[in-house]
């Protein structure tokens, strides 16, 4: 079996703040979660045939990951369920303008404890793009069975996509972040990191030198996203800046990069793959990514939130 999407990393809970009760306590919405899984989630909603590889609880909350991820058609074959180590946690808070804080429960959580004997070999060599984030290289073992996998999939022949997701608690130190996202841009072909994300990864401030430094660095194509303002894409000499679509409501920004991502990769995969990508389509794929996350952010939630076909044009 191929997929067009095979995605890796994190699954976890979102425990998003819901108001407060009558005994003025603070409550938290249960939202499945996880940059990787969003983007695969996402993916399966815009048509594809994607399949999710990582490892959650055998308790309430892996269970529950479980039943999302196959409600939303994605293949959990991948995904494993353990005794040993518990369904990892994040607690989002939320300003008035839609931002988040997080805190996590993940010392160790399910999601760092996969290793690299526990992958499905048929699902590394047999994807049209394998796609990675940042928070599976914090720890071992998954460090390395991330390593594996990427070097795996990529010796296949599968597009190589990179979306580093920096939490800064996730971390022991700066410098570590540093070291060990960008271990994976050498196997990198389609990078998308967000603007508070272009020094950890290039050294760079500036979107358009970022851009610079991914493309040197052997990216094919490479997006920053910019919040509020947009995105700006590099492909060739091209640094292109596509603005918001205006008037959105924004209520929840979790997931919104990850929408972005995954309509990006659907339009790549229906357009060809890397042969089909030049600066002409790959603005349209951005156009067509910023009206997903346009959508995404007008509602709770991260997987919940991530648009069909329909949904996506509807705002084009």
């Amino acid at each position: 079996m191929r997929y067009d999407i095979v995605a890796m990393g994190e699954l976890l809970i979102d425990f998003t703040e819901a108001g407060f009760s009558p005994a003025k306590q603070r409550l938290f919405e249960q939202n499945p979660g996880g940059a990787v899984a969003n983007v695969a989630c996402g993916a399966a909603r815009l048509g594809l045939h994607t399949a999710f590889i990582g490892k959650v609880g055998n308790d309430m909350h892996g269970r529950y990951l479980r039943d999302v991820l196959q409600q939303a058609n994605v293949n959990t074959d991948g995904l494993l369920l353990s005794d040993e180590v518990f369904t990892t946690l994040a607690f989002v808070s939320l300003s008035p303008t839609g931002e988040r804080e997080f805190s996590f429960a993940r010392k160790p959580g399910a999601d760092t404890c996969l290793y690299a004997e526990e992958l499905l070999d048929a699902q590394l060599t047999n994807c049209a793009i394998f796609h990675v984030g940042s928070l599976s290289m914090t720890d071992e073992p998954v460090r390395s069975a991330t390593l594996y996998a990427v070097q795996r999939a990529k010796a296949a022949g599968a597009v190589i996509s990179y979306d580093p997701n920096y939490r800064a608690p996730l971390w022991k130190s700066v410098e570590e972040a540093k070291t060990q996202m960008r271990a994976l841009l050498p196997y990198a072909d389609l990078v998308k990191l967000s603007d508070e994300e272009t020094e950890l990864l290039t050294d760079e401030t500036q979107p358009e030198a970022a851009l610079d430094r991914l493309l040197a660095a052997g990216a094919k194509c490479a997006v920053v996203t910019l919040g509020k303002r947009g995105a700006m894409l590099g492909f060739g000499g091209a640094r292109t800046h596509f603005p918001t679509i205006p008037g959105l409501t924004v209520m929840d920004t979790t997931g919104a990069g990850d929408a972005f991502w995954s309509a990006f990769l659907s339009r790549v995969v229906k357009g060809g793959l890397l042969s089909g990508l030049s600066e002409e389509s790959a603005a349209r794929y951005v156009r067509f990514a910023n009206a997903a996350a346009g959508y995404c952010v007008g509602r709770r939630g991260a997987i919940p939130s991530m648009p069909t076909e329909a949904e996506v044009q509807s705002l084009l």
